[in-house]
């Protein structure tokens, strides 16, 4: 038997995609993720009824292309990996370290609003993972509430987040007792799936922003911020571009949490390495 062979994608129409992606997400798109590309965009030439990648290339930068296809596009391409309690080593900090001295100034009585932000929050895993801990944390603290903030440049994810339903292996990494506290079970049991309960995700507001863009118009100042394995897929002058642009947001004090993988030279920069991976911005006598 014959099988229809799968269209592949030319280095012209991949170099053209790439120059695309770096021009409007700042992501590096070198020849070795050429099979990449073309295994993320093999779904919209199915759906398109598009039988090239060439033809795709032709569509997706025409006008039309430009106003319907444009945001499956960057759907398909923009990484979405996450996990619920992911380096929970950096929760275990937020809630013993960077919590107690956030709030070390704040007046006996007094009351105080934390807002942390999930900059690339992607699919809701670790906005809702920042909600069961800040959640916990202010049960024991009276006169203290928060709000979280979760961004992503896909609308895709952040449909997903904001329904809050997860498959049940997805919850694996959730303690059990948390997941009693803030997880729904699915009233059909053969579905096996969760839902974050309706008090958390009312904690939680989601919104498009591409790191790219030259103001976070969405975003308010912050105590904390997470903006984890999300620069290693920038170059290093987009890179700082981007970074400056997230402690224009952060407070005097706050803390920022980036991946393992994502190294910061705290001397280009207002910050002071607390741990490996976590950093406080340093207060300066200038008013944020």
């Amino acid at each position: 038997m014959n099988f229809p062979s799968q269209p592949s994608l030319a280095m012209a129409d991949f170099r053209r995609l790439g120059n695309y992606i770096h021009a409007e997400l700042g992501i590096k798109m070198p020849d070795a993720k050429r099979s990449l590309v073309e295994s993320r965009l093999r779904k919209r030439l199915t759906v398109l009824n598009i039988s090239s990648y060439e033809e795709y290339c032709a569509y997706l930068f025409s006008p039309q292309g430009q106003k319907y296809e444009r945001p499956f596009f960057i759907n398909q391409i923009t990484t979405n990996k996450t996990d619920f309690f992911r380096d929970c080593q950096q929760f275990v900090f937020l809630e013993k370290k960077a919590l107690p001295e956030l709030l070390s100034s704040v007046p006996i009585g007094c009351f105080k609003k934390l807002y942390a932000w999930s900059a690339a929050c992607s699919r809701g895993h670790e906005p809702y993972t920042l909600a069961m801990v800040l959640s916990e944390y202010t049960e024991q603290h009276k006169n203290i509430d928060f709000s979280i903030l979760g961004t992503d440049i896909s609308t895709e994810v952040l449909n997903v987040a904001q329904k809050a339903v997860y498959a049940h292996e997805e919850i694996e990494p959730v303690p059990m007792a948390l997941r009693k506290k803030y997880l729904l079970r699915s009233k059909d049991p053969s579905k096996n799936m969760v839902r974050i309960v309706p008090q958390l995700r009312s904690k939680v507001r989601l919104c498009r922003l591409n790191l790219m863009n030259k103001c976070y118009t969405c975003v308010e100042p912050m105590d904390i911020i997470f903006c984890r394995n999300v620069l290693i897929y920038f170059e290093k002058e987009t890179q700082h571009q981007i970074l400056h642009k997230l402690l224009d947001h952060l407070k005097p004090g706050g803390f920022l949490f980036m991946g393992h993988s994502e190294i910061i030279k705290p001397a280009k920069f207002p910050l002071k390495p607390i741990q490996t991976t976590i950093y406080q911005k340093v207060v300066t006598g200038k008013r944020q």
